[in-house]
C-alpha cells in the first residue's frame, strides 16, 4: 500500500511504537507514568517554579491537555502548585518529594529504553535519524498547534 512509504503515516507508526515501549517499561518496572507525565515531571524538576503554560510550550503540548496531567499529577501527589511570586495569577509548580523520587526512579528506565525505539538502526544511524528527525520537527515547529516554545529568559 502506498501509505506505507508516507512520512506521515510512518511517524504515527513510530509513535505507537514509542508509547508502547514507554508504558510497556514503566509497567515492567512498577510505574505508573504516561510519556507527557514525565516530560511535566521533566520540565517542572529542570524549571522549578515555572507555570503552567511555560510548561505547555517546553515539552509542545497544549495548554488544555498539559493542565489535565498537571491536575493528575498534583492529585497523586507528585507536583504543587503554589501563587507564583512573579505574577499572582498564576501557579508556580514545583515536584515534591515523590515527584522528585518517582522521576529520580523514572530517568534511567526512560533513558534505557531509548534505543529500542530506534530497534534496526546501528549508532551512526542513530545519531543521523535523530538529528534529520530534529530538523524536520523545528522547521515545522510553527506548523504545530502545541509548538515548543524553549525558555528565553
Amino acid at each position: 500500500m502506498e501509505i506505507h512509504s508516507m512520512p506521515g503515516h510512518l511517524i504515527r507508526r513510530l509513535n505507537q511504537i514509542s508509547v508502547a515501549l514507554f508504558s510497556e517499561h514503566m509497567a515492567r518496572a512498577g510505574l505508573n507514568l504516561t510519556p507527557v507525565q514525565y516530560a511535566a515531571l521533566v520540565a517542572v524538576s529542570d524549571h522549578p517554579g515555572i507555570d503552567q503554560a511555560t510548561v505547555a510550550g517546553l515539552v509542545a503540548y497544549d495548554r488544555a491537555t498539559l493542565g489535565k496531567v498537571i491536575d493528575r499529577l498534583e492529585a497523586r501527589g507528585l507536583m504543587a502548585r503554589t501563587t507564583s511570586p512573579r505574577d499572582r495569577r498564576a501557579k508556580a509548580l514545583t515536584l515534591t518529594d515523590a515527584g522528585a523520587a518517582l522521576l529520580e526512579t523514572a530517568r534511567p528506565k526512560v533513558q534505557a529504553l531509548q534505543p529500542d525505539i530506534l530497534a534496526g538502526l546501528d549508532e551512526t544511524e542513530c545519531k543521523i535519524f535523530l538529528a534529520l528527525l530534529e530538523k524536520i520537527t523545528m522547521a515545522g515547529n510553527t506548523l504545530s498547534r502545541a509548538p515548543l516554545k524553549p525558555l528565553t529568559r
